[in-house]
């Protein structure tokens, strides 16, 4: 227990220290990462708005890598 409660403090510490660098890439990876855990099933089906956040950070990549 003791061992897990170290991870989680320097785990959060980490996710602080990302948000402070860059708080949007911070939210958009976060985003991902609830997408992937909320529609994850064989019959997931996500309908976005082609106006949303979403799409805006994908559209502006302009096809970057």
């Amino acid at each position: 227990e003791l061992q897990r409660g170290e991870g989680d403090a320097e785990a959060a510490g980490i996710y602080a220290s990302a948000f402070e660098k860059d708080p949007e890439f911070y939210a958009f990876t976060r985003s991902i990462k609830a997408y992937e855990s909320a529609f994850s099933g064989p019959e997931s089906t996500l309908v976005l708005d082609p106006k949303s956040d979403f799409f805006r950070y994908l559209n502006e990549s302009g096809g970057r890598r």
